[in-house]
């Protein structure tokens, strides 16, 4: 199968001949397929399964080739185009490989990387240096890009001990809002709470989206063996108390300590 095949297998699923479902979908209608389908590619990888990427990527690859199909049914731009433009865009932002510049340390690479990006950006009408960011990121990595956008310019904390103290004020003023019981103030402070933490992951070097995703993903694991416990013991967890709750969630944490990799 070649790459002209598949792209030609796109082109017959949107056609008047192919797919009813692929015929309806706009730009807009596969936004949220974009999404699932990277997010089950990021569990693929976290999961270390080569076959179930290879999977996903192909999912992936779907996406591009249909906005790519519907672009070129527009008049827009095709799948080509695209191809030539990423090449053109690889080839003039390293530099270091395909030109004369010296980069010889991944930081090295980034401030190059960024001064390109900003001479490539030149003309857009872009009124704020946190432009460009998209809203439609998860809440915690669009935070992370816009702090680190800000800092390009200075606007940052000196030290992560700065960073700590700002949390901790964080958290009392969220206490305090919780005393008085305005829901409004409440979510405000908690906002605030949270923008601090992604400071802290930030200075920290600790990707605040894929920690939380490995905590979640640890709460699933030892609560599921929580369940198991119940039922293995003919326990209904709805009637359980506090306490029996606790008691088998640390029967959980304590055997997967043990049993890492179970």
């Amino acid at each position: 199968m070649s790459w002209s095949e598949l792209v030609n297998i796109v082109a017959k699923l949107r056609s008047p001949e192919g797919c009813p479902w692929d015929r309806a979908q706009t730009h807009t209608s596969l936004k949220r397929f974009l999404l699932e389908e990277a997010y089950e590619l990021l569990e693929a990888i976290d999961q270390g399964d080569p076959q179930a990427m290879k999977d996903e990527l192909g999912d992936v690859l779907l996406q591009v080739l249909l906005h790519a199909q519907i672009a070129a049914e527009q008049g827009l731009f095709s799948i080509d185009d695209v191809i030539v433009n990423l090449s053109e865009k690889l080839v003039r932002r390293h530099p270091h490989v395909f030109g004369e510049v010296a980069a010889e340390t991944p930081e090295e690479v980034m401030v190059n990387w960024d001064a390109i990006k900003r001479r490539e950006k030149t003309g857009e009408q872009r009124r704020s240096i946190l432009d460009g960011v998209p809203k439609e990121l998860p809440a915690l990595m669009r935070a992370e890009k816009i702090q680190k956008k800000a800092a390009k310019v200075g606007f940052d904390w000196d030290h992560t001990a700065e960073v700590v103290e700002k949390v901790k004020e964080e958290f009392q003023e969220l206490e305090e809002a919780a005393a008085t019981g305005q829901q409004q103030e409440l979510e405000e402070e908690l906002g605030d709470l949270l923008f601090a933490m992604v400071n802290l992951a930030r200075f920290l070097q600790v990707d605040p989206e894929f920690a939380l995703q490995k905590a979640t993903a640890k709460f699933v694991e030892r609560f599921q063996l929580l369940e198991r416990y119940a039922e293995e013991e003919n326990l209904d967890l709805q009637e359980l108390d506090l306490a029996g709750l606790n008691d088998l969630w640390d029967r959980a944490k304590a055997y997967l300590r043990r049993n890492p990799h179970s």
